[in-house]
């Protein structure tokens, strides 16, 4: 479920990161390990009474004092006496974790916990409760819902006396290991995707949309296989070049980028539904960064990867935009007349999104980054580890921009480090970034959320509440996600048919954003709006599109990223 970016132990004040809705169910579940901590009775509360258990042992408080604490701002009576061991500090944030309210309507909190995200997390959640039967996601779903339905809106204390039994049991040990899995950045992420969008709303917009862009289109799609030699570099590069007979130099050439150990086929159906529009899509693979190259590492043979990856990756990109101009003007080659090169787009996917952001015209900056390698990479998130790599480069800057790409699209790319402080901002043309609101690998806060504000416009930033790190990819290349342990640092990943709304979400927009550098522009910008955001999310996914984060949420990440 979680990034494992900064992991933090929750008691007491660490628990002020936990954020929106589901920072009010951590934050009780949090006052309830913090009264127990220092001897106190307890909090966990049902319609009248909070229960924590500790093996055999339990302790309880009732909802009444809790509500006389919040009204009154003092911690009197019993709770006096079970609080005598807290900090000032610590008493302060008790009363001010329950006379919280969190501003969000009962609509919206109905939406928010049938996401996939929101199950996820009560999931989570509900391995600390204690019941009798195996209700506990639907008790946790009822209480935040009800609870929110309170006059005063959703806070610690309206969703227990919503919470449906008679008492809210906690067990105490696996609250403390539910705890340990929160961090910094997962909930500051999720703070910020309803900071960009504060209220879901379930209306239909009032706009009509002319034609559905996720469908497909009418010509049949034709794959090219090529392995092409990079004499110069010593590189051979196989290309999967997808196409059909409506390709035309009116629009441009799309280059796809795959990420890390990965294959050109991940973003096969992407490259399917844009062909399939007319459309010429050139899927490579980097040899140095692929699956077989990661493979070939595990049985000693190599390095998992050569520091010179990061500059021979968009290098790849640009010789292959060489050679398909050498098919534009071979005779009686099919592609003849229809490789737009000079005019081309690309798309990337995780360490590819990087890579597509590089060619881009953001500036490899790695002084900060060899600063902070040196540093515990224990606490470093995948996405991070692998950016680390780079340290052995032996310059601190790398401009690696082709002319040729004018547009770039950017799904769950690596940013944080590689680019330094102000590398994101020499970016010089059009460019949509993707973010998935539970990517463990690549932590969306820090790994695109941050970045995306130092590049300049025009740019688009996409939010995939509930997606993960893999959600976008083929399911073709996702099989070995069954079955995987859901851990704070892998597995967990919504993959296959159960992400088919992002991949369809996604064919959308990839296909209206390529439209821009045709004369269709005009009839594909509405697609490209928070408007159809709305309009194409569903329950498992809600969706987010804005150009400029907007204060409140900026604030978010700059609290994070500060510290």
């Amino acid at each position: 479920m979680l990034c494992p970016y900064r992991v933090v132990y929750l008691p007491e004040n660490s628990c002020k990161t936990v954020a929106g809705i589901f920072g009010a169910l951590g934050k009780a579940l949090a006052v309830s390990i913090a009264l127990t901590q220092f001897g106190v009775n307890s909090s966990a509360i049902a319609a009248d009474t909070v229960v924590v258990r500790l093996g055999l042992f339990t302790e309880s408080i009732s909802l009444a004092e809790l509500q006389k604490a919040a009204k009154t701002g003092e911690l009197s009576g019993s709770l006096q006496s079970y609080t005598k061991g807290l900090s000032e500090e610590q008493r302060r944030f008790l009363l001010g974790a329950l006379a919280m309210n969190v501003p969000i309507n009962v609509v919206t909190v109905n939406k928010l916990v049938n996401t996939q995200i929101g199950t996820s997390i009560l999931n989570d959640f509900a391995t600390a409760l204690v019941r009798k039967d195996k209700a506990g996601v639907q008790a946790l779903r009822a209480g935040l819902v009800l609870g929110s339905t309170a006059p005063t809106g959703l806070s610690i204390l309206s969703f227990i006396a919503a919470y449906p039994s008679k008492r809210l049991e906690i067990d105490l040990p696996q609250a403390f290991i539910v705890a340990r899995s929160l961090n910094t950045a997962f909930w500051r992420t999720q703070q910020f995707m309803l900071a960009i969008a504060p209220q879901i709303d379930p209306r239909t917009p009032q706009i009509a949309f002319p034609f559905d862009p996720s469908q497909p289109g009418n010509a049949q799609v034709k794959i090219l296989k090529l392995s092409l030699n990079d004499q110069k570099r010593q590189r051979q590069i196989p290309v999967d070049i997808y196409w059909s007979t409506a390709a035309t130099a009116n629009k441009p050439v799309i280059v796809l980028s795959h990420g890390f150990a990965s294959v050109r086929t991940d973003l096969r159906y992407l490259a399917e539904h844009l062909a399939s529009h007319g459309y010429v899509v050139a899927a490579l693979e980097h040899p140095g960064s692929n699956q077989a190259n990661t493979n070939s590492a595990l049985q000693g043979k190599t390095r998992v990867m050569k520091p010179h990856e990061f500059l021979d990756r968009p290098q790849d990109i640009s010789f292959v935009l060489d050679e398909l101009e050498k098919l534009n003007q071979t005779p009686n080659n099919p592609l003849q007349g229809k490789l737009a090169t000079r005019n081309a787009m690309v798309i990337g996917h995780s360490f590819g999104g990087g890579t597509a952001l590089e060619i881009a015209g953001a500036e490899l900056q790695l002084e900060r980054l060899k600063q902070r390698c040196k540093k515990n990479l224990t606490s470093f998130s995948e996405g991070e580890v692998m950016q680390c790599i780079a340290q052995e480069l032996p310059e601190n800057s790398y401009q690696l921009r082709d002319s040729r790409i004018k547009q770039a699209i950017a799904l769950n790319p690596t940013t944080s480090l590689m680019f330094g402080e102000t590398g994101l901002t020499k970016v010089q043309i059009p460019t949509l970034v993707l973010a998935s609101s539970a990517d463990k690998t690549t932590p969306a806060l820090t790994e695109q959320i941050a970045g995306f504000e130092k590049i300049p416009s025009p740019k688009w930033l996409v939010g995939i509440v509930g997606g993960t790190h893999l959600s976008v990819k083929d399911p073709s290349t996702t099989l070995d996600q069954i079955g995987q342990p859901n851990t704070p640092i892998s597995g967990g990943e919504v993959v296959g048919e159960q992400a088919a709304d992002v991949r369809k979400y996604v064919k959308a927009i990839a296909l209206a954003f390529a439209a821009q550098m045709t004369p269709e522009a005009k009839n594909y910008a509405i697609f490209l709006t928070s408007d159809y955001a709305q309009f194409a999310s569903t329950g498992a996914f809600p969706f987010r599109l804005i150009t400029q984060i907007p204060p409140d949420a900026m604030a978010v990440v700059k609290e994070f990223v500060e510290k």
